[in-house]
């Protein structure tokens, strides 16, 4: 898959294995101008990411080849138990979670799953839960919280399930239960926005000690589309919709509304998943060993404090 603004690249970096082809094809020493045009492609790509538009942040956020939360979390620990069910309806497969092993510390992953093809995409439900996905987080959250063990949540997804059959069985209310239980957690929380993070969808995974964004990524009440439809009753402005909205990780640092962002390789994270791992490791390590010198009550206050101080301005 390639998007409009990688396509300069894309054609430097063919015309670059065409005289690499040719070199090699007729013995011929092209080293200088295939060093040239090297340094002229890795230029261009930082120009390029460094000065992306917030729409195009959104679209590389929806690559078709960006790593989802289990690619994470089976890179990250050296073993993980996927565990399943919300012990009243059913497992929801757009909700995944389990205990995974990280350098010898247990901890518990919960994150919501896209799928690669039309039958995986089919089976998670394109990444959008059901009532039963956020019972699940939840259930899954308590057997953390009882056993002492740390929680990260991996966020990506297009918004909760909107069917009927979903606000039938309790949406709202799933949502509101994970986020009123998540403020009163006594261990570790820790969330990290790894694709689209869109409304209450993400959010009733996101209450945390420490909210991260990987670079690419956003994070808001409602999509560029659907922000579009309303305000223009068209999707054509749907690139205006995301200036306006703000939803990108430097305006969600810049706002108060998340602790970090995470940087992404050069291209984004699907073009270096191992090394994108690493970093994601490397932050979840860092916060939490910054929340455990915090004891549960303090860790619960400060939670609070954070999330309850969002949008407030003093005049």
């Amino acid at each position: 898959m390639l998007l409009e603004f990688e396509k300069p690249i894309a054609d430097l970096e063919s015309k670059l294995q065409e005289m690499k082809d040719l070199a090699k094809g007729r013995n011929i020493n092209l080293t200088p101008d295939i060093q040239s045009l090297e340094d002229k492609i890795q230029t261009l790509k930082k120009e390029t990411f460094q000065n992306l538009t917030r729409w195009q942040r959104v679209q590389l956020s929806r690559h078709a080849d960006r790593p989802y939360s289990l690619d994470y979390i089976y890179e990250i620990t050296n073993s993980f138990i996927e565990l399943h069910g919300d012990r009243t309806v059913k497992d929801d497969k757009a909700m995944i979670g389990g205990m995974g092993d990280i350098d010898g510390r247990t901890v518990m992953f919960i994150g919501q799953q896209k799928g690669r093809n039309t039958k995986q995409r089919q089976e998670r439900n394109f990444g959008m839960a059901n009532p039963e996905g956020y019972r699940k987080a939840l259930r899954l959250m308590k057997m953390a919280e009882k056993f002492g063990k740390p929680i990260i949540t991996l966020i990506d997804t297009p918004g909760a399930f909107p069917g009927l059959e979903a606000e039938e069985r309790g949406q709202g209310e799933a949502i509101a239960r994970n986020l009123k239980e998540m403020f009163m957690l006594k261990v570790p929380v820790i969330c990290i926005i790894i694709g689209e993070g869109a409304s209450g969808g993400a959010l009733g995974i996101a209450i945390g000690d420490k909210v991260y964004m990987l670079e690419n990524t956003w994070y808001s009440v409602i999509s560029p589309e659907s922000c579009s439809s309303i305000l223009w009753r068209s999707w054509d402005y749907k690139e205006q919709a995301a200036e306006a909205l703000k939803l990108t990780a430097p305006d969600m640092k810049n706002n108060g509304l998340i602790d970090g962002i995470i940087a992404e390789p050069l291209g984004g994270a699907h073009k270096d998943m191992q090394t994108m791992a690493k970093t994601i490791k490397a932050t979840i390590l860092e916060a939490l060993k910054e929340l455990d010198n915090l004891n549960p009550e303090e860790r619960i206050e400060q939670r609070i404090e954070k999330f309850c101080s969002m949008g407030v301005v003093e005049e």
